[in-house]
């Protein structure tokens, strides 16, 4: 009778099966990590902001991100009333914006960001990303 005269699996062969699983499924999520940090890197939006640029700092324990705020000010509405100040979290990427950011504390300046769908933690603590910078006279 052939339905009770099953062959079963040596150790070696279910060995290799577990193995290949683990192999294909650690394939697998490595190419979706990748995946995701490519898409997370895509840029959504970008634009300028202008403002008075009130704080720039260096933080982070391990990853050092460069992190600002920009008062991008209160709006007159034109019949006397102003809608409350909007301030602009936003990350700097490059080392030379960041110093150009410190000398211009205090003063009006005109950010061009990029905005990603999402940041790492190495990346900066926002989603805006300031790419240049400049001062406004």
């Amino acid at each position: 009778m052939a339905l009770f005269n099953k062959t079963s699996e040596t150790g070696d062969q279910k060995r290799s099966r577990f193995s290949q699983f683990f192999k294909w499924a650690g394939i697998t999520l490595l190419v979706a990590l990748v995946v995701y940090y490519f898409i997370c890197g895509i840029t959504y939006s970008e634009g300028t902001r202008s403002g008075v640029l009130t704080k720039i700092s260096k933080r982070g324990f391990v990853f050092k991100t460069f992190e600002g705020e920009l008062n991008v000010g209160g709006l007159n509405q034109g019949d006397g009333t102003i809608m409350p100040l909007s301030i602009f979290y936003f990350s700097v990427k490059n080392e030379d914006v960041y110093k150009l950011l410190e000398e211009s504390q205090g003063k009006k300046v005109v950010l061009h960001y990029k905005e990603v769908i999402h940041s790492f933690f190495w990346q900066g603590e926002t989603n805006y990303r300031v790419y240049k910078a400049s001062t406004v006279k």
